[in-house]
């Protein structure tokens, strides 16, 4: 479905979600009731009433960050200062705040642990910007991104990602106040208005974005990538390779047939973030544990998930970042070549106990 235009999911979707809300809260005793009975039906433990109170969870969660966002708004003189160092400053704080509740969540009802093995102590310290690369795997794989760069690492994230992504209200509002940029797919991108057609000034590529969205970083900011663009599938592998066979880049395309986890990544992104923050860290993200979930139906199958997700940080100074186009780009398949015999090698790791 096309995204709404933004004044639909401030006016409709947002005051709709918080009133659903209230709504499901105050008939919280019935829905329970229905989960309950129908539990001994579906395997897995608890799995309807487990799933239901996640779901209400989330639902409640949505609803009360857009409260305390609007409160926000109307503390900023209803959107005046909103853009200003200390209204972006607790945008970021209320984040933590929620992002601590859903996890929270997420281990007490799902049983979902998040460990990080060999952390390099750099991530977690400030004193210089980072650029943060990661593989995109399953759902949810983003929050839990965030929630590390925020309530561990004590970073400000700037992020790309998608825009389907704002049918979700609190997101929507949330991510569009603070620094970040939400992208088209491909498909969608390249049927927008053409040239002849285009009113007011042409529009901005995608790579011309990042590489704003990359500049001033300071020195607790995280900008986030996901050089894959996309959730990886075995489908989404294959187009990925046909792509490069057809644009010519065949060694390309056999570095990426060689890795079996992950998706050939797309390097426009990040050479425009380094030329945008020369100074900046790079940072690698590799983690397992939802990599089996492609489907809706594997994500039921998976719940209740009961698993150990893993994550894997790897900090490159900037001295050590390499300085022309090509080898930057050799040096990011490197680095996928790397984070997929990672995965290989844990994937055990995410089973439980």
């Amino acid at each position: 479905m096309p995204l709404p235009p933004r004044w639909v999911r401030r006016v409709l979707l947002a005051p709709g979600t918080v009133l659903l809300a209230v709504l499901v809260v105050t008939t919280l005793p019935i829905w329970l009731i229905i989960a309950a009975a129908a539990s001994p039906l579906v395997p897995g433990y608890l799995r309807p009433l487990r799933v239901l109170w996640v779901g209400i969870v989330y639902l409640v969660w949505d609803a009360t960050a857009l409260v305390a966002m609007f409160g926000l708004w109307v503390g900023s003189g209803f959107g005046w200062h909103k853009r200003s160092p200390g209204f972006q400053r607790a945008h970021y704080v209320l984040a933590g705040w929620f992002l601590t509740v859903l996890f929270w969540q997420a281990r007490w009802t799902l049983r979902l642990r998040i460990d990080v093995v060999g952390t390099d102590p750099d991530t977690a310290l400030p004193g210089r910007p980072e650029l943060v690369l990661c593989r995109h795997a399953g759902p949810g794989d983003s929050f839990i991104l965030i929630h590390a760069l925020v309530n561990w690492f004590k970073r400000e994230p700037r992020i790309v990602l998608k825009d389907t992504l704002q049918w979700d209200p609190a997101v929507d509002v949330l991510l569009n106040r603070l620094p970040n940029r939400f992208i088209a797919p491909r498909h969608r991108r390249e049927t927008r208005v053409g040239p002849a057609e285009q009113v007011g000034p042409p529009r901005e590529s995608l790579v011309e974005q990042i590489g704003h969205l990359a500049r001033n970083l300071d020195e607790n900011d995280a900008f986030v990538i996901f050089p894959e663009g996309g959730n990886f599938t075995p489908r989404r592998r294959r187009r990925a390779i046909d792509l490069l066979r057809a644009r010519g880049l065949d060694d390309m395309a056999e570095r990426a047939e060689a890795m079996r986890h992950v998706l050939a990544p797309q390097p426009g992104g990040m050479l425009a973030a380094l030329d945008a923050a020369p100074d900046a860290g790079v940072i690698f993200v590799a983690h397992t544990g939802l990599d089996r979930m492609l489907t809706v139906a594997d994500v039921w199958r998976e719940l209740p998930m009961d698993k150990r997700i893993v994550m894997r940080f790897w900090s490159v100074p900037p001295e050590e970042v390499p300085k022309e186009r090509e080898e930057r780009i050799d040096w990011l398949f490197d680095w996928w070549a790397r984070i997929d015999e990672w995965v290989d090698a844990h994937r055990g790791d995410s089973d439980p106990a």
